[in-house]
């Protein structure tokens, strides 16, 4: 994202270069955008014909930008007598105010051009290249300039309009101005877009004008609002304190209201991934309980409206299945892509199920565990039967849809995350590791449930049994003797895929590892063939495949990192989680404390500086919520029935932290500053 300045409101966002111009292009996603359709592809500034160099740029807020611009190319030798300010908001609708300022002695008479293009072009034809079906008409009503695009009853159209006359025509809109001398002339241009009929699951009339009203004053009170809310961090860690903020303020320009039900969920992060995941919004959920616990109360309901209620091969749904992503665009509505909602990922179901008890614990919103009893038991279910593709009680995943559906179907999800340390690709089913625990996790939450909120012991009492059962073959079929370590997968003859990976450290999360073989683990997630010194790499340096700027070969990603030292916690090793989490943290500082989805995976003594993954997504919802839960796990924050215990363990060198004012069931309490 070097060399764009982004504006973003949920699931509608905007991509300019530095200048405030938009300019057309195929292969990544400059414009504005809004269920996944692009609504302007070409907004570029021009007076008298010249186009515009930027004297310096604000990012105000993640709504609000603005940029200070003179015509033509700046010189040591000529002042310009002109001066420009473009004022950008997104929030509900898209304006910017464009000022133009006259510092000469005489009158300027300008020609002031803003150029419009639209292409509505949907995300997945631009990551994937690929043309347009239907075709834009324009023309111009009521004063207004109207881009409309239509195939076989699916509108999308972009309409304009101007607070100043101007000539409004298909190239765009033009006013010829004269500027006193020493004044100003200023006019807002208003961008609506307009998308018809409305998503399946919008839940109103979509427009950018919905939440019309949230401009402005609003947008900086809603923000001042939810920053208040979140516990105050007090402490001498500067890094941190940096990222905290950042993580804040990320997380409130991520949220969308998801489809008429209450709250907000997070989008999974800018550009490619602005729309509700089901992986990343529960991972989401669970790193910012401790801080913005209505995310999570959010997200169980949209995951528990949209669970799988049949057997589709296209969009791998089965009954009781969890989503793994949904999308409005035009690709979507035509079945050219499956994400109406697609149901591709095999650890979205047990994650459900964790995320509900751990809100619980947190929350003591017992209603909600009741409510959703049901799809709980849905869940449960289609982890004992249809994942279990091989019948041996493991998870399983194979995609169905051989055309574009997902390769793997785990947090690596890229066609090469799975391999033997040899390079090989593992056939199909494949049952990594991570599901295991996850499964593990599951079923030891949903026995709690059951006991406690369900009525039904004897459930429960086979939900544990079920656990106990699974962790014991877990421990037999995927230990690899030879290197001490968990193989990151089975192949379909039940053999160990036996790369060594960061998997291993979500098993530590899910408490599946027996307590003998924890150090062991620790060793290698610390060792230098997997921890980096900014982090521990997805694959050890050991494997064939690994690649330190391979996607889930090599690379660093905070929200991996951010489980590991949870699970590190989780077994006792809390000095081990605070070294993890200093690492990340500190590699936040080069990244002015927004940490992206992941970066390279170089050894620190070589680069003294983490080096950017070329296209990661900044800001990213689970890389956003990394930071909080380093800090849950530093500080030991753990819900203890109704109180809120904390057991702290800093990294060497950093002096007492706190936090003030953690929500939960019971109230709101201060973790006061403790030190290692």
């Amino acid at each position: 994202m070097n060399g764009f300045v982004n504006n973003l409101d949920g699931i509608n966002f905007v991509v300019s270069d530095g200048n405030g111009d938009i300019h057309p292009s195929r292969t990544y996603p400059t414009g504005l955008f809004s269920y996944d359709t692009r609504f302007l592809s070409t907004w570029r500034l021009s007076i008298n014909g010249e186009s515009l160099n930027a004297l310096s740029k604000d990012d105000l807020q993640y709504f609000e930008s603005r940029f200070f611009l003179v015509p033509g190319a700046p010189t040591h030798y000529v002042d310009s007598t002109i001066s420009v300010v473009r004022h950008r908001l997104l929030g509900g609708s898209f304006s910017e105010k464009l000022i133009i300022l006259n510092h000469g002695g005489e009158p300027a008479d300008l020609t002031v051009f803003m150029e419009v293009g639209c292409d509505f072009a949907d995300l997945f034809e631009i990551k994937d290249v690929r043309p347009k079906v239907g075709r834009v008409v324009t023309y111009v009503q009521d004063d207004r300039l109207h881009f409309r695009y239509e195939r076989e009853g699916f509108r999308r159209e972009t309409v304009i309009s101007t607070s100043e006359p101007a000539k409004l025509d298909g190239r765009g809109i033009t006013f010829e101005i004269r500027v006193p001398r020493r004044s100003t002339w200023s006019t807002r241009l208003h961008v609506e877009a307009l998308v018809q009929p409305p998503p399946v699951w919008s839940g109103t009339r979509a427009s950018l004008q919905v939440h019309a009203g949230r401009v402005g004053r609003r947008m900086r009170e809603e923000l001042d609002e939810w920053i208040a809310r979140a516990p105050r961090l007090v402490g001498g860690w500067k890094d941190l304190d940096e990222a905290y903020q950042r993580s804040l303020v990320d997380l409130a320009a991520l949220r969308y209201p998801p489809w008429g039900l209450p709250g907000s969920v997070p989008a999974a992060g800018l550009p490619w991934f602005m729309s509700a995941f089901g992986r990343d919004s529960i991972f989401t959920s669970l790193q910012t309980l401790p801080f913005a616990p209505e995310l999570a109360s959010a997200t169980l309901r949209v995951l528990a409206v949209t669970q799988g209620a049949a057997f589709d091969d296209f969009r791998e749904e089965d009954p009781g299945k969890t989503i793994h992503e949904v999308r409005f665009g035009e690709s979507t509505a035509f079945e050219e892509q499956p994400h109406s909602l697609y149901y591709g990922s095999a650890d979205s179901t047990p994650l459900f199920l964790v995320l509900l008890d751990e809100y619980e614990r947190w929350s003591g919103d017992a209603d909600l565990v009741r409510e959703f009893e049901f799809e709980a038991r849905l869940a449960l279910n289609w982890m004992d039967t249809h994942a279990d593709l091989v019948g041996n009680g493991y998870i399983w995943y194979e995609r169905r849809n051989t055309v574009n559906g997902l390769e793997n179907h785990c947090w690596k999800d890229s066609w090469d995350a799975v391999s033997y340390r040899d390079g090989t690709i593992p056939a199909p089913p494949r049952a990594t590791c991570e599901l295991q625990g996850y499964a593990y996790d599951a079923k030891r939450r949903a026995a709690r449930l059951a006991r406690e909120f369900w009525g039904d012991p004897a459930y429960a009492d086979a939900l544990d049994a079920q656990a106990a059962d699974l962790r014991r073959r877990f421990n037999r079929d995927f230990w690899v003797a030879d290197g001490e370590y968990y193989a990151l997968a089975l192949d379909p003859e039940g053999r160990p895929v036996d790369a060594l990976s960061s998997n291993i450290g979500h098993l530590l999360w899910s408490g599946i590892v027996e307590p003998d073989r924890a150090a062991t683990v620790v060793q290698h997630l610390l060792g230098p063939d997997l921890f980096s010194g900014w982090g521990v790499r997805t694959l050890a340096r050991s494997a064939e495949r690994y690649n330190p700027i391979g996607y889930h070969v090599g690379t660093v990603w905070p929200f991996d990192n951010s489980v590991i030292a949870w699970g590190l916690w989780r077994y006792g090793f809390r000095r081990e989680a605070a070294r993890v989490a200093k690492a990340v943290i500190d590699a936040a500082r080069y990244f002015d404390g927004r940490l992206p989805e992941a970066f390279a995976g170089y050894d620190r003594e070589l680069t003294r500086y983490p080096v950017q993954y070329p296209t990661a997504c900044s800001p990213q919802a689970w890389s956003t919520g990394a930071p909080l839960l380093f800090l849950r796990t530093m500080l030991g924050l753990e819900p203890d029935g109704e109180r809120l215990t904390s057991d702290p363990v800093l990294p060497e060198g950093i002096g007492p932290l706190g936090l003030l004012g953690v929500p939960g069931r019971w109230g709101r309490v201060d973790v006061v500053p403790a030190g290692r």
